[in-house]
């Protein structure tokens, strides 16, 4: 079996050194003590705590959720499940110096929403072995959300992804937020797997950030609740299936790809969706696992390696392919940018799946280099 376990090691290496900081300083009840906040915008201390939690778990979750891991990473992999749920214990607890907002301003709509696609994604890990207690404060922290409105863009995903872990935690949830989010998703898709983020266009990684991502999720999720959700997840992810193609083309053969539209600081989360379509199995049949884990770890490797992407502490510095503040728009801050975290889905497959094994040249690196290469062809 090839086995690259290089790869494997090198994408786990790269997770925890930005997940780390993070995870740690949760757990000690010291994340708003240690970690800096850098920002445009003047109120971002209310909330970017809360990004770096959920959006940092977003993409730990597949990985701390493995079953049959082994050895030194499962030793690891569980230590690393037991501190994040003691993360989720200090963002949640009233008493905690580490409580986080979920209930002032509209931005906790956003990562509440992020923080429970970490639920979804690991419900055993980061659902079922919370005490009862942590289980209920999360619970109150994601309805007090409810109590302000989400955009008419891809907001309306957020409230939607937020009604699905309050379904697996057994609460009350409102099916009308989802049915909403839905029926206008559907609205507004514009053709060849891309959508609108509300009913215009905006070229730019959103529908990889969150669309496709939180839209699969959902519908994996909670689809079998009405037979009218159920029927549009074969479109939804043959939709997404085209988008993580168009994905795999975007990367170059040196690993980079064109730095279009808002939020670039968020990097190589700019690929969530490629890196799930790997993970739950949804490629096309024209692009191999092992590619897309080969141009993955060239964009990766070619960002987190380049210099000022942390500062001197460990903690991650705004910019898109090093420490670029100008780049960061008002939104921006510190915990933002563990969107990052994402791309490293691929985590949640096991050590023998075939994204794991051997070499092989994305797209573009077979274009360029004079060789045969799939016919790209629209939806």
């Amino acid at each position: 079996m090839d086995y690259d376990s290089a790869d494997r090691q090198r994408w786990l290496q790269w997770m925890l050194r930005i997940g780390k900081p993070v995870l740690e300083a949760l757990a000690e009840r010291k994340l708003k003590e240690r970690m800096p906040v850098q920002k445009k915008g003047a109120d971002r201390e209310a909330y970017t705590y809360l990004e770096a939690l959920g959006r940092l778990l977003a993409g730990m979750a597949p990985w701390l959720e493995l079953d049959g891991l082994t050895g030194e990473e499962e030793r690891v992999r569980g230590a690393m499940a037991k501190m994040a749920r003691e993360a989720i214990d200090a963002a949640t607890d009233f008493s905690s110096p580490d409580f986080m907002n979920f209930s002032d301003g509209f931005q906790p709509i956003v990562d509440a929403a992020f923080l429970s696609h970490a639920l979804v994604r690991a419900p055993r890990e980061l659902m079922s072995k919370l005490d009862a207690k942590v289980k209920q404060n999360v619970i109150n922290g994601l309805k007090a959300t409810r109590s302000r409105k989400p955009g008419y863009n891809n907001w309306l995903l957020f409230a939607a992804m937020t009604e699905t872990a309050l379904y697996l935690l057994g609460e009350d949830w409102d099916p009308m937020r989802i049915d909403f989010a839905l029926k206008k998703h559907e609205e507004w898709y514009l053709g060849d797997g891309v959508y609108g983020d509300g009913p215009a266009f905006h070229w730019d990684y959103y529908n990889s950030f969150v669309i496709q991502p939180m839209l699969v999720d959902i519908l994996r999720t909670v689809g079998p609740q009405y037979p009218e959700w159920e029927s549009l997840y074969a479109d939804v992810i043959r939709r997404s299936a085209r988008h993580a193609a168009q994905q795999e083309r975007l990367i170059s053969p040196e690993g980079t790809f064109p730095p279009i539209g808002r939020s670039l600081a968020y990097r190589f989360g700019a690929f969530q969706l490629l890196s799930q379509a790997a993970l739950q199995g949804w490629l096309p049949e024209e692009v191999a696992p092992n590619q897309v884990r080969c141009a993955l770890t060239a964009v990766i490797r070619r960002m987190i390696e380049a210099p000022g992407t942390f500062d001197r502490d460990g903690w991650l510095r705004v910019g898109f392919c090093g420490d670029q503040e100008e780049i960061g728009e008002g939104y921006v801050s510190t915990g933002s940018l563990y969107l990052c975290a994402t791309a490293f889905l691929p985590l949640g497959l096991d050590p023998a799946h075939s994204f794991w094994q051997g070499q092989a040249d994305w797209t573009s690196k077979k274009a360029w280099a004079g060789v045969p290469f799939p016919i790209d062809k629209a939806l």
